[in-house]
């Protein structure tokens, strides 16, 4: 079904959206479809192409933990393997942690290790080691296994596991392993190389081009793969067809349980997020830089691919509006939408969750007022400065019960965010939301 999504109806959905530029690439029974429209940087109106590179963010973990798997595979590791087999100058600030936190632990999300600190360590060769050396003083975000907690560290630190396998820096093996094997022209982790193609630049406050490009290269294996949509698609193409692993559809045995699954899903496999829409099964991931946004979903029941990448607006709003058209023309399914409040007002009583939560990276202060209860997010660390003011929004309940659902929004965004608050099986207080639990601090 060629066509499905056009030109036309992705310039209108950018326009919906406030997006300045988008690409979408997908494949159906076989044949890829492949549209843009927009700009990639409006401050000098250069047009969107599908063969420009856009930053798929944290779509890179799946590729990193691909690389794992090939490594497994080869009887080199086993997702059990600790780290500190394969790293022996490995440390956390918990000398337990760093004696027992393994492969799946990183690759899942799940070894509480403080995920978001973001570290310029250089733009050398060495910048992962450098990287991982300076995690010594990281905190446990939860105890080890005990939940889901995005983690950007843990795919660093993932990635000089797979430099010190083979010797190589982490570029070096997804261009080996990955890249070449499947011909992927339009895929590289480098600015120096991105600059030989055209490439989308981020927008941020508003619509103005971000105040930097990208992230540092020491994030490289969590997120700083750059690519086309197609080439994305071809990765996931192989997931499915074979082509990288002997066994992939091992990286979609469910490892964790998500607290809160709205907007993304309910289970974390090995790199891939799990879901299912109208009884088929998903697997997807997506990824988010400084104003760009991108996002892959796989079916592996009907075989078709979707990527599509945003350089600003409400692209989060946008990539779910672009899948759910896609989605229900190609395979008639049903895409999730985010939690909303319900049209008949429901009282949950959020006095219980009102302190301060707090990780590497971010401060959520839940406040209870007249008018409602209230949450203040805030960003901290090296990313501060990107966001330098803190964004308070109103929380609305959605559901109650044990892990209480509220739903909230800035005033111009389109889609609600959902906030789930829950407990530990200690009993420890946590908020769940953006794929992060955070712990009550205060």
């Amino acid at each position: 079904m060629a066509g499905a999504m056009g030109q036309q109806r992705l310039a209108e959905l950018i326009a919906r959206y406030e997006v300045p530029g988008a690409a979408l690439a997908y494949l159906h029974e076989g044949e890829l479809t492949e549209v843009a429209a927009g700009t990639l940087n409006a401050a000098t109106g250069v047009e969107a192409t599908p063969d420009a590179l856009y930053q798929i963010g944290s779509i890179t973990k799946v590729w990193t933990a691909t690389l794992l798997m090939q490594q497994v595979e080869r009887g080199r590791l086993t997702l059990d393997t600790p780290v500190a087999e394969v790293l022996p100058e490995f440390r956390v600030a918990d000398p337990e942690v760093s004696k027992t936190v393994t492969m799946r632990h990183l690759l899942s999300h799940t070894s509480g290790i403080d995920g978001d600190l973001f570290l310029d360590t250089g733009r050398g060769d060495d910048c992962v080691a450098k990287y991982v050396e300076a995690c010594a003083d990281l905190a446990q975000n939860h105890p080890i296994g005990a939940t889901q907690s995005y983690c950007n560290s843990g795919f660093v630190i993932a990635g000089r596991v797979l430099e010190k396998l083979s010797g190589k820096t982490w570029d070096a093996l997804l261009r080996e392993e990955i890249a070449e094997p499947l011909g992927l022209t339009h895929t590289w982790t480098l600015p120096e190389d991105v600059l030989r193609f055209r490439a989308a630049m981020g927008h941020v406050d508003g619509g103005a081009p971000a105040p930097v490009w990208g992230l540092m290269r020491s994030a490289g294996p969590a997120g700083l793969i750059c690519a086309r949509p197609a080439d994305v698609v071809a990765f996931a193409r192989a997931h499915l067809e074979g082509g990288l692993l002997d066994d992939p559809q091992a990286m979609w045995e469910p490892q964790v349980d998500v607290p809160n699954p709205h907007g993304l899903g309910p289970q974390w496999g090995v790199g891939w997020i799990l879901d299912e829409w109208s009884g088929q099964r998903v697997v997807s991931h997506g990824g988010n830089t400084i104003g760009q946004h991108a996002m892959l979903w796989a079916v592996p029941g009907t075989g078709t691919i979707a990527c599509v990448t945003a350089n600003g607006g409400h692209s989060g709003a946008f990539t779910r509006a672009v899948a759910t058209e896609l989605f229900a023309e190609l395979d008639g399914l049903a895409v999730p939408q985010m939690p909303a409040p319900p049209e008949t007002p429901i009282e949950v009583d959020a006095t219980p969750y009102a302190g301060v939560y707090e990780r590497a990276g971010a401060r959520i202060t839940v406040s209870v007022k007249d008018d409602g209860p209230w949450l203040t997010m805030e960003a901290t660390g090296a990313l501060a400065e990107l966001e330098p003011e803190p964004v308070k929004r109103r929380l609305v309940p959605v559901e109650g019960g044990e892990r209480p659902l509220f739903a909230c929004k800035e005033p111009d965004a389109p889609d609600w965010l959902a906030v789930v608050f829950y407990e530990l099986a200690d009993g420890s207080p946590y908020v769940h939301m953006g794929a992060r639990a955070t712990p009550k601090t205060g």
